[in-house]
């Protein structure tokens, strides 16, 4: 039976309030608007920013939610005036659009979309709009997606179709993390070949930022991170050193800059907190050095020195690592199935959707790379 028109009731991991376990509860997803898509979520992984959102920022007015923005799935049904979608394609939802129209999308400079400025309410990581109720109340859609759910609804500026040779229980980590950091180290920081990196904090991201290095051609690769646990991982995908700042009395730093003979070409820093972001600075070649802030945070400021820039260094950001997000996600997708890029390594666990606290309580502690949990059927 068609469910096109209709509302659906379906399963989802409903965040009622900040620093709470996510509760399985039955939601109403209503039909696609005009422009929007409705979408059967297949597979799901966390990422850090939703921790974020529940456990560090804890902004009350963003709950309640359904978390979630790592996730590939089926198009169910299309509203009014969407083209470019069909039943049945495979897609990856976004959280940051790209509408092809506006001065950003057409710029080369920027992966930013205008719209995506008044389609995400950035204080709450939520969607202006929401197609979800629960209780009689509405939820609200994480980052305008929400993928700890079995159908969610999204604005077609903000999904890219992929190539249906492509298995969803892995690709569904290119919407966020992989990008990310691999991104921000081909795109952002232009990495050369034969030159050095340092890359700080091995999660997804940084460990994306790694395959990115060495893509690149970088000739040394510094995995920086305070867990020994993680230089396995951190080597398989192309660093040359691992270097733990808990082994050393001295600033990070200064040990990176003893190393290297005056600091790495580029360094990104994958953690979110604001001191990382400092080392990593410093730890760029004074005169030339490159350094790119990768992790999320908006909660602290952060403190340099003029001298630190002066003298020749560029600071510069990356949100999602610089790819124009429907046409860069899809790409990486054909680089996956081309085995340009890897996927399968970083998934550390495979869980189902009703274990979602179990995943959020590995990436808190620091346990997995990344959990892909299964939410629906092919």
């Amino acid at each position: 039976m068609s469910t096109a028109g209709k509302v659906i009731r379906c399963r989802a991991a409903v965040s009622w309030a900040p620093n709470t376990p996510a509760a399985m509860e039955e939601i109403e997803v209503a039909p696609p608007e005009a422009g929007e898509v409705r979408i059967k979520i297949v597979a799901t992984s966390v990422c850090h920013s939703d921790l974020y959102h529940l456990l560090e920022s804890m902004t009350a007015d963003g709950f309640p939610t359904v978390l979630g923005h790592e996730g590939a799935g089926i198009v169910e049904s299309v509203g009014p005036g969407v083209t470019e979608f069909q039943p049945g394609d495979k897609v990856i939802p976004l959280f940051l659009c790209q509408c092809k129209e506006c001065r950003f999308c057409k710029s080369p400079r920027t992966n930013q979309c205008e719209r995506a400025w008044t389609r995400i309410r950035q204080e709450i990581m939520a969607g202006v709009e929401s197609r979800f109720t629960c209780k009689g109340k509405r939820v609200h859609q994480f980052m305008g997606t929400s993928t700890f759910s079995e159908y969610t609804v999204i604005n077609q500026i903000a999904v890219t179709r992929i190539d249906p040779a492509a298995p969803l229980d892995k690709v569904c980590l290119l919407g966020c993390g992989i990008c990310t950091g691999y991104g921000a180290a081909v795109n952002t920081a232009k990495v050369e070949a034969g030159s050095s990196c340092a890359v700080f904090g091995l999660g997804a991201v940084g460990l994306a930022a790694v395959m990115g290095c060495r893509a690149a051609g970088a000739s040394r690769i510094i995995a920086v991170d305070i867990n020994p646990d993680k230089a396995e991982k951190a080597k398989e995908l192309g660093a040359t050193d691992f270097l733990n700042p808990k082994d050393h009395s001295r600033p990070v730093h200064e040990v990176i800059s003893e190393m290297t003979g005056g600091g790495v070409d580029f360094s990104l820093e994958c953690v979110g907190n604001v001191e990382v972001m400092r080392s990593a600075l410093e730890s760029s070649m004074e005169a030339w050095g490159v350094s790119v802030v990768v992790g999320w945070t908006d909660m602290f400021d952060i403190t340099i020195r003029p001298r630190h820039l002066i003298c020749g260094r560029t600071w510069k950001g990356s949100m999602f690592g610089g790819f124009k997000a429907k046409d860069g996600v899809a790409g990486m997708v054909r680089s996956y199935l081309e085995k340009k890029v890897k996927l399968d390594e970083f998934i550390s666990h495979n869980m189902e959707l009703d274990q979602v606290n179990d995943a959020i309580e590995l990436m808190k502690n620091s346990q997995c790379v990344r959990v892909v949990m299964k939410v629906s059927a092919e």
